[in-house]
């Protein structure tokens, strides 16, 4: 073994004890470190008997950082986690089901549609972003029952608990805890407007005072009201420019619709402020132009308008009356008859030579009222009506109802397809065929047309034609849309008012929630 070599006069010095402050570099020896571990021990056991509990606070502060982040973090969801997991809480995406405290990011809204023949209640969810979220399987709860709130004209209270059965199954898939917070809203159609104002508006009142009564959810009196044609069309617009997911976008990226009814026809698009500050003003007891809509973070200047007794049923009422009772050459030759609208009655009966696409087409102008001289503003529709100013809003047209039903009925559109593209030449392009063919030919040609509307196929095809050629003064070549269903995820859903006065509502409540 070797030995250690002497130490230098100057290693001799280093280990004297240092002076106090100062200190010893010198690795120490095994005895030493026990002896100093021990001696450090007693020492740290008698300084924490007199520390205070600032002290230790302040000694373990990195440890109790560690700790407490994730014990509040814990806390936190354990607040926000709805007080009941009972299973009806749990709403299933795809056959996945979701934890109960994934309900607080849903909006949810129940809507009335009180049609003349039954009411229907449609339930909605929304998440965050306001996209749909599947209800049990399905993008909405869907009921309805017989007959309609029009059906109890005499007992205002027996109509509103008519909606009962409804309200009650419809609350039921709405988590107990969001339910104040949900929106109710009672649109009534053409039925309680046929009763008159007084018999309808004290339904309307018994249905407010039944939700205030016997729901949970959030009502407001001017939720339930008697719908009009523009507020149709208004959120015809939200519930197709929404399933295309347009909304939240810039006005000039949306579409614009056209709705064909059966007494009237609704057009709405958007416009920019700049044009709905220029918009006429109407004189009183119409309604206005423009309506201001904020959907999804955007605010929309949407250009609507109902064009009463220009629907597709009331037209012929109204092409008839200008035949005067003589003959019409939009009738099909060898249909001899009568067509009641209205309460009216008008003779439908063919010319001596038949249908004729062009003659049809110079009565349905006049019908339309297109050549009138009524026009108080620089750019009108017919019948003395302000089209809006058109713009970027107007340039893609979705076009729904009889448009679509027609133009599958008469063979150009494939009825089993959602959708269609198409030209407004091609509904005249029909209506020559459907006018050079006699009824007793017509059954076997156009095998899709009910019975009672084979008469009138010529002219409900030249109709269509002139009413978005001459009407909206359209191109003949332009390409529109005939739109039934609009696809949204995996599914088709039906291009309908309901969703969009959910849209209006769930956006608005979405908004004020989020300046609070």
């Amino acid at each position: 073994m070797e030995s250690s070599p002497p130490e230098s006069p100057q290693e001799t010095k280093s280990l004297k004890p240092p002076p106090p402050g100062q200190i010893r570099y010198r690795s120490p020896s095994a005895a030493e470190l026990l002896d100093s571990a021990s001696a450090a021990d007693k020492m740290s056991k008698r300084s924490r008997q007199h520390e205070s509990l600032s002290d230790k606070v302040q000694r373990h502060r990195g440890v109790i950082l560690v700790i407490s982040v994730p014990l509040l973090l814990i806390s936190l969801v354990l607040f926000l986690m709805p007080t009941t997991t009972s299973p009806s809480n749990s709403i299933s995406i795809s056959s996945r089901k979701l934890s109960p405290d994934f309900v607080v990011a849903k909006t949810y809204a129940v809507i009335f549609d009180a049609g003349s023949s039954g009411s229907r209640v449609h339930v909605f969810c929304f998440d965050r972003n306001l996209d749909l979220v599947p209800i049990g399987g399905h993008l909405e709860l869907f009921l309805q029952i017989k007959p309609g709130l029009s059906a109890y004209a005499n007992d205002p209270k027996a109509a509103a608990n008519s909606l009962l059965s409804l309200l009650e199954k419809g609350e039921t898939v709405v988590p107990r805890e969001l339910r104040p917070k949900t929106p109710v809203r009672v649109g009534a159609t053409a039925g309680l407007r046929l009763l008159g104002v007084d018999a309808s508006d004290r339904i309307l009142q018994a249905v407010r005072d039944f939700l205030k009564d016997k729901s949970a959810l959030k009502s407001k009196a001017e939720w339930v009201t008697v719908l009009d044609g523009t507020q149709e069309g208004a959120y015809q617009w939200v519930t197709i420019n929404y399933l295309l997911g347009h909304l939240g976008k810039k006005y000039s990226n949306t579409v614009g619709v056209v709705d064909l009814g059966g007494g009237s026809v609704q057009m709405a698009y958007a416009i920019s402020e700049m044009d709905a500050a220029k918009a006429p003003r109407i004189s009183d007891g119409e309604d206005s132009y423009v309506r201001e809509m904020y959907l999804m973070g955007t605010k929309y200047f949407l250009y609507v308008h109902s064009y009463l007794n220009y629907g597709l049923l009331a037209a012929r009422a109204e092409i008839l009356a200008v035949a005067g009772g003589s003959g019409s050459p939009c009738i099909l030759a060898g249909y001899h008859g009568s067509y009641k609208y209205g309460g009216k009655e008008y003779d439908a009966l063919p010319s001596s030579s038949g249908s004729s696409l062009n003659k049809c087409t110079e009565v349905a102008t006049k019908a339309l009222k297109v050549n009138e001289s009524t026009c108080a503003h620089m750019k009108c529709t017919f019948g003395g009506v302000w089209n809006g100013g058109g713009g970027d809003g107007q340039k893609n047209l979705f076009v729904a109802s009889f448009f679509f039903d027609r133009a599958a009925e008469a063979g150009f559109v494939d009825p089993n397809l959602p959708y269609a593209k198409v030209r407004p030449v091609e509904f005249s392009d029909a209506a020559k065929r459907a006018c050079e063919t006699r009824l007793e030919d017509a059954k076997a040609i156009y095998p899709r047309v009910e019975q009672d509307n084979l008469p009138y196929l010529c002219m409900d095809l030249v109709y269509q034609f002139t009413l978005l050629v001459d009407g909206f003064a359209l191109d003949p070549w332009q390409e529109i849309t005939l739109v039934k269903k609009v696809k949204y995820q995996n599914s088709l859903v039906e291009a309908a008012w309901p969703l969009g006065s959910a849209i209006e509502v769930a956006s608005s409540s979405s908004s004020s929630s989020s300046s609070v």
